[in-house]
């Protein structure tokens, strides 16, 4: 049995494969904040699926690992391989980041899963570097770098540098996140919490009105975020449509960047909640007009094949990838 994770700051999920069977015999998504650690998490699991002979488990976890180690982004864990394998009797554990997992998991997806920005032919799963980067909780940002022969990973922290305004709007905007939160970074902005900071900039610092009625709603969510991704995507709500509109322009932008940084000629991967939930904002012009705007470099960038990734669950597919090589 294998046994892989995908571990976000808002969900884990677990799933337990059979030998090389790409079907899980047992899955179920966590709620991440409601555990105490990624073993309780897997002590429930382990027990509800009656798993027996779990021969090597991977996750792929939201952060930086170092030395199988792992200080969760947007989650209060210390993932540690060594812990987890003695708290929970797993012989064989190997921590991953968590967009590396992604990265491996969407060579494997069908291109009936896969929608196609720019290019004539999806992302070359041989022969050239990839990039792929995921706005959900956080910002994620990983590369596949061909070496002749093979894929080798080459997991970041890029979602954590500093958001590069380029537009009077986009400056305006840094020297506003900046008063209110200090250093200003892409995950800031791009991500899901970005829509929330996104609206409210457009709603305090530019003076756009909203109505009551989705003033009243946005107040009462559960995720504002997700309403407000909502209502700007369905033109509902103009401070909430402004705030959806610049969030896929700023993602374009950041994509251009790793593509150019990781000489990704293979293509780009746009996967995540988010790109799956509102790939048709993604696919309305903004993302890749900035995307291409790169002066001297946008011949090259027009070369690239952009695609989203329409499947949640390629972390886990690439988890399992990963713990399937290490029994060989």
């Amino acid at each position: 049995m294998i046994l892989a994770g995908d571990i976000g700051g808002t969900n884990a999920r677990l799933a337990l494969f059979d030998g090389s069977s790409k079907r899980p015999v047992a899955h179920e998504t966590f709620v991440s904040a409601a555990h105490a650690s990624l073993e309780a998490v897997l002590g429930e699991f382990l027990t509800k699926s009656q798993a027996k002979r779990v021969q090597a488990a991977t996750f792929g976890v939201a952060g930086p690992v170092i030395d199988q180690r792992c200080l969760a982004t947007n989650l209060p864990w210390v993932v540690d391989a060594r812990v987890v394998a003695r708290k929970t009797g797993l012989k064989q554990v190997t921590l991953l980041n968590d967009l590396v997992a992604l990265a491996f998991g969407a060579l494997t997806v069908p291109a009936s899963r896969l929608r196609l920005l720019q290019g004539k032919s999806l992302p070359r799963k041989r022969g050239a570097n990839l990039a792929i980067l995921a706005a959900g909780t956080g910002l994620g940002e990983a590369a596949l770098i061909w070496d002749g022969h093979a894929h080798v990973p080459l997991a970041t922290e890029g979602g954590h540098v500093d958001f590069a305004a380029r537009t009077p709007l986009e400056w305006e905007l840094h020297g506003w996140l900046a008063a209110n939160f200090g250093h200003v970074s892409y995950e800031r902005i791009v991500s899901g919490p970005g829509f929330g900071a996104l609206y409210d900039f457009f709603r305090v610092a530019k003076g756009i009105e909203e109505t009551r009625d989705n003033a009243d709603q946005i107040a009462i969510a559960r995720d504002r975020n997700a309403v407000i991704a909502e209502l700007g995507a369905a033109q509902k709500s103009e401070p909430a449509a402004r705030a959806v509109e610049l969030f896929a322009r700023l993602y374009g932008a950041e994509a251009g960047n790793l593509a150019l940084k990781t000489l990704a000629t293979g293509g780009v991967f746009v996967a995540g909640g988010i790109a799956g939930r509102r790939a048709e904002v993604l696919a309305g012009g903004a993302f890749m007009e900035a995307f291409l705007d790169k002066g001297r470099f946008r011949p090259l960038l027009e070369t690239i094949p952009v695609a989203i990734v329409l499947d949640a669950d390629i972390g886990l597919a690439g988890s399992r990838l990963h713990a399937t090589a290490q029994l060989r």
